[in-house]
């Protein structure tokens, strides 16, 4: 194995484990019947502080699959052209 191999898999679990981690910290998008409840009892400004969290989990999200896709890509084209 090159180097430049280890680099790109040791970049790629560290970007999945951080994608797995940030997806799994985000809310559910359906709370059902529990949410329709307990949600009635939430301020104003509860709900805005909520959002703005988790639009930011949303973001982190995106950016790390993106992350992910681009060096998936290109480990694979590393191992089918280089060597």
């Amino acid at each position: 194995m090159q180097w430049y191999e280890i680099l790109i898999g040791a970049i790629l679990v560290v970007t999945s484990i951080a994608l797995v981690t940030i997806v799994l910290m985000q809310e559910g998008r359906s709370d059902g019947l529990s949410g329709a409840i307990a949600g009635g009892a939430e301020t104003f400004f509860g709900k805005n502080k909520g959002r703005t969290m988790e639009e930011k989990l949303v973001k982190i999200t995106k950016v790390l699959a993106v992350i992910f896709f681009v060096l998936s890509l290109i480990a694979t084209l590393v191992v089918l052209f280089i060597k």
